[in-house]
């Protein structure tokens, strides 16, 4: 089985950073895991607000437990909120069905892990999970669209 290297996975945090810095972005917290969920490396910036561990790795365990970016999965919760309800409570509460979760894949689309993002507004730490991930040359799951692989991007 492949996974994400911690050299691979520092990567994509350093580009977080540096990306958050460049654009005056609030202080960001990652995690990246494998495909387990069991985290490969977290970091947060100097003046992070406390839990960002726990939402990191919540979007990285959202994404991995649905199959899909975890912007799909807080639709999902919108849209079914008694089926994500059960597996919030199945899984210990470890979702965090918020944007900025992704998985991550390599080039043939397969399934390599996942990153978390949080700090910024859902919708920039969605796109700064897909910096991170392009930086490392892999693939988010839009880019594996038409592989062999079950790719979701929409519920």
């Amino acid at each position: 089985m492949t996974t994400i290297s911690l050299a691979q996975a520092e990567i994509m945090i350093n580009a977080i950073f540096k990306e958050a810095r460049r654009s005056n972005n609030k202080p960001m917290a990652v995690a990246v895991t494998d495909q387990g969920g069991s985290v490969i490396v977290f970091k947060k910036e100097d003046d992070s607000s406390m839990m960002r561990f726990e939402m990191a790795h919540g979007k990285c365990f959202a994404s991995l437990a649905m199959g899909r970016s975890s912007s799909l999965v807080r639709y999902r919760a919108e849209q079914r909120p008694m089926f994500m309800d059960y597996l919030l409570k199945a899984s210990d509460n470890k979702i965090f069905a918020e944007d900025g979760g992704m998985l991550v894949r390599e080039q043939d689309g397969a399934l390599l892990g996942a990153i978390g993002v949080t700090g910024e507004r859902p919708e920039r730490d969605e796109e700064l999970a897909v910096i991170a991930i392009h930086k490392a040359k892999f693939l988010t799951d839009e880019d594996a669209v038409g592989t062999s692989h079950n790719i979701r991007t929409e519920n």
